[in-house]
């Protein structure tokens, strides 16, 4: 018996594996891929960059006005991050399992958490261009609206994960709905929503550079200025800033996840 499941799981990864490589081949012939071109141009594009993609002393003057524009996108990452982390708390209790109220504003939470989640950052971006155009404003509630949905996905998961038990027990003592959210999930449950809150932010300021692409702001903006430009020199001064700044901030994060966890 136990030999024909673990045969039976062989087979279905040996089929899964197939059905990829057809799925593969069947891509490179639609989209005319040359394989081989690709990877024989790998190092031709490796030589240009040594060439041409490196800081030069221009590129260092420049550091003072990559800096602010910098600052600027961390701050509308954060500040968008940490709202939506409330909004979605709120959604969170009201559509979990084990604090949900239950009924109609149980399923039209998790709704409002599936919709949101399911637009990407770049698409509510171009969304919104149409309302605000070009400004800092368009790439805070393309953040917001995509921080939103993930972290109320998150939060309710992570406290149906950790306060079941806890909830059911209160609820048994006759403790009534506020008493229950404030004494036992938000205790539980504060450092697994402190860690999802602190992932959130690596991943929008990862986010932040596209959108400023898009919306003509902060560090993405300056990144496409000079490439467009042809200033390939200060556009990888961007790009090893944006570098040095997400390795501070994950080492951070880390650090903060191995003291609240």
């Amino acid at each position: 018996m136990r030999d024909n499941f673990f045969l039976k799981k062989r087979m279905n990864t040996l089929y899964f594996c197939l059905f990829m490589l057809v799925v593969t081949f069947i891509s490179i012939i639609v989209t005319d891929y040359d394989v081989i071109k690709g990877f024989t141009s790998i190092p031709k594009a490796v030589e240009w960059a040594v060439s041409n993609f490196y800081p030069n002393e221009k590129a260092w003057n420049r550091l003072p006005a990559i800096a602010g524009s910098l600052t600027e996108t961390l701050l509308v990452s954060i500040a968008s991050t940490v709202v939506a982390a409330i909004f979605a708390l709120v959604f969170a209790i009201a559509g979990s399992h084990a604090t949900g109220v239950g009924g109609f504003i149980s399923w039209l939470s998790r709704s409002i958490a599936t919709l949101f989640r399911n637009i990407d950052v770049a698409a509510w971006s171009m969304i919104l261009l149409m309302s605000f155009g070009q400004n800092v404003l368009t790439g805070y509630f393309a953040l917001f609206f995509g921080s939103f949905g993930f972290l109320t996905r998150a939060f309710m998961e992570s406290i149906d994960e950790v306060s079941s038990s806890s909830v059911e027990a209160l609820r048994a003592t006759g403790a009534s709905y506020l008493s229950i959210i404030i004494h036992s999930v938000l205790p539980s449950s504060i450092p697994q929503l402190l860690s999802w809150i602190l992932f959130m932010i690596e991943t929008n300021i990862r986010q932040a550079t596209l959108i400023g692409i898009l919306t003509g702001t902060g560090i993405g903006f300056l990144f496409s200025l000079y490439y467009k430009s042809l200033n390939y020199n200060s556009a990888s001064m961007v790009v090893m800033v944006i570098v040095c700044t997400i390795i501070i901030i994950e080492s951070v994060s880390n650090y903060v996840r191995k003291v609240i966890l």
